[in-house]
């Protein structure tokens, strides 16, 4: 495959490409830090509700297949689909902020703050940084449906759908890995 088969604009993959590559050095440094302290990262992971992670987990990836609706309505030309998709899609983003906020403030009146322990650091640090990138994929994704052209909405939707792709990667080491004995 080259570039320029590559759908979308050049400078769009590289900004993807970057923003998930910022995303994995974030979650290299917490899976060698929990390498050489899984029990405790164990205990304090543990301390999170994995069903609120499930839940946004669905919302989100359901909100990237309005995204990509959007985007195939665009392309066939009903600009009104398009919008109502994408306008789903930014709700999806919106319930995901929702319950994000929601989880951060029963971790917080539970103490678990940003300095009560390293993986909450790198908890607060990984899924506040992601929590921007839904703010500013709403924006985007409200702003495209706007006038909804075709390569707009494609645009945004890969944004989009980077964003999935970061939920996907952060989820494992916040919530899955260290309680499962997948660490040792």
């Amino acid at each position: 495959m080259r570039v320029d088969d590559l759908p979308g604009e050049l400078i769009l993959w590289i900004l993807i490409l970057s923003e998930v590559l910022v995303f994995m050095a974030g979650v290299s440094a917490m899976v060698i830090n929990g390498a050489l302290d899984p029990q405790s990262f164990a205990a304090a992971q543990a301390q999170l509700d994995g069903r609120m992670a499930a839940l946004n987990t669905v919302v989100l990836v359901t909100s990237g297949l309005f995204a990509a609706r959007a985007e195939r309505a665009a392309a066939t030309g009903n600009r009104r689909a398009a919008r109502i998709a994408l306008v789903l899609a930014a709700a999806g983003g919106l319930g995901f902020l929702t319950l994000k906020g929601v989880e951060y403030a029963r971790d917080l009146h539970a103490g678990l703050g940003i300095d009560s322990h390293p993986f909450f650091t790198f908890y607060y640090l990984l899924t506040g940084f992601h929590a921007a990138h839904v703010i500013a994929g709403v924006a985007v994704l409200a702003l495209v449906a706007i006038r909804a052209r075709p390569e707009s909405v494609q645009a945004g939707a890969m944004f989009w759908h980077m964003v999935d792709l970061v939920w996907v990667l952060i989820l494992p080491p916040v919530y899955l890995i260290w309680g499962t004995g997948w660490t040792g």
